[in-house]
């Protein structure tokens, strides 16, 4: 039962990792929490199966639904967040939060309030290693989420404009006088963000075949305890803070009470940062 529970808080932790990295690239470089962030996550799975349903090809529905998610974000940045550069942060802060309710009711209006579910049987089939059942499923969202952090490592730390960002992130007036396109870099994080945010909404939505436009709301929260847990701003401790957030809730429901299965992350969480309130590997900032 252990071993199984450690499968399931891995598969639920993978995944608000990848929701975490957009929330701490985003603060990394502007210093500004994006609560939007699970909102791009929903955007991105009701992308997919809206083309799910209109073309039957999946091939096309994944990147349609990651397309999805970076328009939101892109938008996002130039209308909630651009404008506000430079003011005190409690505004962008209240844009952000403006901005999630915001896009929940388009999506209600959009959508329909009702959730909406896979045209195609993904299955549950799998197999069993030492007392666990591991469904393939599984194994395929904890494979893209791993490959999709390799990909951003190899982007920040190879790529010229990975290494633009990271100037930005340290000292945006210096990189701005060595000669690199700032703007650039904040758009470029955004966009980073949400096709992580959208994915993981996509893995999510065929994992519980379930899309709603509430979807979005609690594992942005968790994404949100992720990074704080890792350290904000920490794109490492993001991937760390997700899963212990992932496997201590599922520890929690399995062997204290699954009613509080949402409670036990956030419990986790003051834990952490009462001990160390800069996260696992957050720094000074």
């Amino acid at each position: 039962m252990l071993f199984q529970q450690i499968i399931n808080g891995l598969v639920a932790g993978s995944v608000y990792a990848l929701v975490a990295l957009g929330y701490t690239m985003i603060f990394g470089i502007l210093g500004i929490v994006n609560f939007a962030q699970g909102e791009i996550y929903m955007f991105g799975a009701f992308g997919a199966i809206l083309t799910l349903n209109a073309t039957g090809s999946l091939a096309l529905a994944i990147p349609a639904g990651i397309l999805s998610a970076c328009i939101v974000g892109l938008l996002l940045e130039r209308f909630a967040f651009r404008p506000l550069r430079g003011m005190h942060p409690l505004i962008p802060l209240i844009s952000a939060i403006g901005a999630s309710i915001f896009l929940s009711s388009l999506a209600r209006l959009m959508f329909g309030p009702e959730d909406r579910s896979f045209p195609i049987d993904f299955g549950f089939e799998g197999f069993n290693l030492f007392s666990a059942y591991i469904t393939w499923l599984q194994l395929v969202i904890m494979a893209v989420s791993i490959i999709m952090m390799i990909l951003l490592w190899l982007f920040m730390n190879m790529s010229r404009h990975g290494k633009a960002v990271r100037a930005v992130a340290m000292d945006s007036d210096a990189a701005r006088l060595s000669g690199i396109n700032v703007n650039r870099a904040y758009v470029i994080v955004f966009l980073l963000g949400s096709a992580l945010s959208g994915v993981a909404g996509i893995l999510m939505a065929i994992y519980y075949n379930s899309t709603s436009p509430g979807m979005g709301t609690l594992p942005g929260l968790k994404a949100f305890s992720a990074a704080i847990l890792g350290g904000v701003g920490s794109i490492p401790g993001a991937i760390i803070g997700g899963l212990v957030l992932g496997i201590a809730e599922n520890l929690g429901a399995a062997y204290i009470s699954s009613n509080f299965k949402d409670a036990f992350a956030f419990i986790v969480l003051v834990l952490v940062l009462v001990i160390r309130p800069r996260g696992i590997l957050g720094s000074g900032r």
